[in-house]
Order: structure tokens, then sequence, then C-alpha cells
């Protein structure tokens, strides 16, 4: 009986080594997931406030006419959203708080005022009280630039609860503990007990390494004083990091549970010979927890990828132009909605009209009359709805810098139908751009034109063509539809 006994504690425990190897390996992907996440979302904020600096009002000095269009942006994020222009002095000149803007008070964060004037790009704030409603928060700030030089800096604080809903939609369950942090290591986001931990700092080993490395994985005890198995991850985007921990009870409980539980069965099983005892205690000790990793490995498979293209991303382009940066930024962050729709919908497929606003979303902040979309509801599966949401975004890309929509006359229609006439039905998509500077067709094919078309041929089975027509360009593109799931 002892022997048995000894044996079957002895294959528990290491069983425990790995799956205690395994929880740390996911609570790290699970970080470098929700960084993805985090800066797909700050992305798109950026985005939208960079179409908004290079509208015409606001360049002019038009504070009244450029109202409207940042009512229009901070509607997207509800009522605890601030938007306001400063000068370098960090005076404020417009808000959105009040249309009163004799008396608005001093930037209480000059120093990113004056990084956003010194960098000429996009800057990421740490937690600090704001001057207008004397409460802490984030900010996502760019510049405006008029002749070439940087002349406002153009601020907006999202809701913090943006950011602790994230937080929370993230956690797996009550064992994990999930936060996000300035680059001064304060909590702004916290799952669970946000309201305690609001705006302090981390403590003890976590506070070291995240000193000395952007990305790691160690033992630490969190703020409620829990002993946490913890993983943090620093974005290359904001500075801001992402740390997660599952406790070290919720892994050590397991080993106990499965000692007990072998022990008792060896000792029953004893009679009818050790071979099935052995059997019968790994299939106990093994069952529960593979399972609940195999579906975590599902749920985080699209996250791990998207992680991984991050990763390329910042090797590929650590000495590229600021100008193929942007493209892929672009490229990158339309992929990341396209599968922000398809999570939403438990990657049971998409409708076609909502992957292309979410495409064209950008564009629309200004100027939404300028941008028709007619035709009927389309079921997309996951795989048509991710590849057509790349090809929209470049043409749109396209249409912005060379075409209608890149000066302020020019439109854009995009209509839709279904093809029934084979044995699949087919949609054809066909955008047509009038009003826009005068088309000359181009002597040499972009990247962006090779995209369009290889990706129609290859990943949708179809076809692209681009006319470019005195009045306009016009894009065609043809595919089997697949049925959704």
């Amino acid at each position: 009986m002892l022997p048995l006994i000894v044996f079957a504690v002895g294959l528990a425990y290491s069983n425990y080594r790995q799956d205690r190897s395994d929880a740390t390996r996911r609570v790290l992907e699970t970080v470098r997931s929700m960084r993805l996440v985090l800066d797909s979302e700050v992305q798109r904020m950026t985005g939208g406030l960079q179409v908004l600096a290079l509208s015409d009002s606001l360049r002019s000095g038009d504070f009244d006419g450029f109202r409207q269009l940042a009512a229009g942006f901070i509607s997207q994020y509800g009522e605890d959203s601030v938007l306001l222009l400063a000068d370098r002095s960090g005076q404020q000149l417009f808000s959105t708080v009040t249309a009163e803007t004799a008396n608005l008070p001093l930037r209480n964060n000059r120093e990113i005022v004056e990084r956003v004037f010194a960098s000429r790009t996009p800057q990421y704030s740490d937690l600090f009280v704001g001057s207008t409603k004397k409460r802490p928060i984030v900010t996502v700030e760019v510049p405006v630039l008029r002749n070439g030089e940087v002349v406002y800096a153009l601020s907006f604080s999202p809701p913090i609860a943006i950011f602790q809903k994230l937080v929370e939609q993230q956690r797996s369950n009550d064992q994990w503990t999930v936060s996000l942090l300035d680059t001064k290591a304060r909590v702004f986001a916290r799952a669970p007990n946000p309201a305690e931990t609001f705006g302090k700092q981390a403590s003890g080993a976590l506070y070291d390494a995240m000193s000395r490395t952007p990305e790691a994985t160690l033992s630490t005890v969190s703020l409620d004083g829990v002993a946490l198995s913890t993983a943090f991850a620093r974005s290359r985007l904001t500075g801001w990091t992402v740390v997660a921990g599952v406790s070290e009870s919720s892994l050590i409980a397991p080993l106990w549970r499965d000692i007990a539980i072998t022990s008792l069965i060896g000792g029953v099983l004893l009679l009818t010979g050790l071979t099935f005892a052995v059997r019968m205690a790994t299939t106990i000790a093994r069952g529960e927890m593979l399972h609940d990793l195999l579906i975590e490995e599902l749920n985080h498979r699209v996250k791990n990828t998207l992680a991984l293209m991050q990763a390329i991303a910042v090797q590929t382009f650590r000495s590229a132009s600021r100008d193929e940066r942007t493209k892929f930024e672009g490229r990158l962050g339309a992929l990341a909605e396209a599968h922000n729709l398809l999570s939403q919908e438990k990657w049971q497929g998409s409708e076609l009209k909502e992957v292309i606003a979410r495409a064209l979303q950008p564009f629309l902040l200004a100027s939404p009359e300028r941008i028709r979309m007619a035709g009927p509801a389309v079921p997309l599966s996951p795989r048509l709805a991710v590849v057509l949401s790349m090809i929209v975004h470049e043409i749109a890309t396209n249409a912005a810098k060379y075409g209608a929509l890149s000066n302020e006359t020019g439109r854009v229609t995009l209509d839709w139908e279904v093809i029934d006439d084979a044995s699949k039905p087919r949609l054809r998509l066909i955008w047509t751009e009038i009003g826009g500077p005068p088309v000359t067709a181009p002597v040499r094919r972009g990247f962006g034109s090779r995209l369009i078309e290889r990706s129609a041929r290859d990943q949708l089975g179809g076809e692209a063509t681009v006319d470019f027509l005195p009045r306009g360009v016009v894009c065609t593109i043809s595919c089997t539809l697949d049925e959704a799931r």
C-alpha cells in the first residue's frame, strides 16, 4: 500500500510541476494579448485625433466650427471624456466642457505639452489630476501642424471606465488579478478592488522588475496581500504596462486534491493491480486541469497571433521611415479592428456593413456624409471579414492621400450586391470616387495596389480591378461567399 501511495503522490507532483509551468506560460501570453488589445484601442483613439488635427477649422483657429467635429468624436466615448486644445505654454484655448473659452485654466500636465511640441508625434500621459474636472486622468495627445510647425497640442482624456472594462473582460476568473499601470507603475485600472488600489504604485518585486525589463514572469505579492504567479508586458506605443497574475493557492490546491484522490483510488484499486491504479490516477490527476488548459488556449489563439505580428512589426520597422511605420500601423490596426469585431461575435462571422464601417471609421469622423454605403445585409465568414476589412482600409487610405478624400469636395460611393447565378453566391463590391483631384494612372503600382489585388485573388479566390477614370477611381472587388459560421 505505501509504495503505491508514494508512487501516486510522485506522479501527482510531477503533473503539478508541468501544470504550473503551463500556467506561467498562459499568464505571459495573456498579458501579451492584453497589450495588443490595449494598443489597438489607444491606436484607434490616436487615429481619430489625428484626423481631427487635419481639419481646416482647427488649423485655421475656427474653434466654433471645430466644436461640432469635437462633439462627434467624444460622443463615441461618453460624457466623462474631454477634448481640449492648448498652446505651447499650456494655456487651454478650447474645451468640450464649456463654450466659454476666455477663462479656461492652464493645463496641469505641462510636461506632456512640451513633449508634443518637441517630438511632433503623438504622446501618452501618466496618471495625473486634470485642471478642468479635478480628477485623475490619462491623456492621448497629438500635434496640430500649420505650415509644418506645431501650433497646438490636441488632448483627449478618455473615461477611465474604458480601461477598467478592458481589464475586467480579460480576467479569466476570480483567481486572477489584472492591472494597467502607467510609466511610473501607478494603477489606473484593476480587477479586483479597483477603487481601493487606484493610483497606488506597484510594490515590492514587481516594481523592481519593471524598472529593469519591459517583460518578465515572477512571483509577487499583490496590493491585496495575495501571493501571485505574475507576468507583465510594457507597451512600446504608450509606455503603459499590463500586469496579470494567478493566485499561488489556486495552483497548489489541485496538487493536494490530486494527492488525496490518487491515494484513495490507489488503495481501492490495489487488489486489481498496479497497472490499472496508475492509469486511473493519471487520468483523474490530469483530466480536469488539462481540459481547462485546452479551453483557455483556444480562447487566446487569435490574440496570440496578433501579438506575434506586433513583435514582427517592431523588428521589421526598427530602422524604417516614419511613413512606412504609419502605413504598417494602419494596416495592423485595420486587422485588429476586424479581429475585435469577430471576437465580439465569438468568431461566428459578422455582417458586411459593420466590417466596412469599422474599416472606414477614421475617415467617417470628420465628414460622414462624404462616404455613402448601400447594399443588402451580407453575413461574412471570419476569413472574408478579415480580408475585406484590410482591402477596404487600403482603398480608403489611397483615397485619403491621392483621391476623393484628399480634398474638401470629393465623395465616395460604396455599393455591393450578391449575385446568385452560380453554384455559390458571389459578392460584388464597387468603390466609386468623384469630385477628387484629376486622376492619372500611376506609372508604377505601389504595395497597396498589389495588396488589394493579391488579397482578392489569393485569399478570397476572386479578383479586384482598379480603373483610373477621368472623373475618379473605380475599384471593383468580387469573390465567392463562404457560409458565415
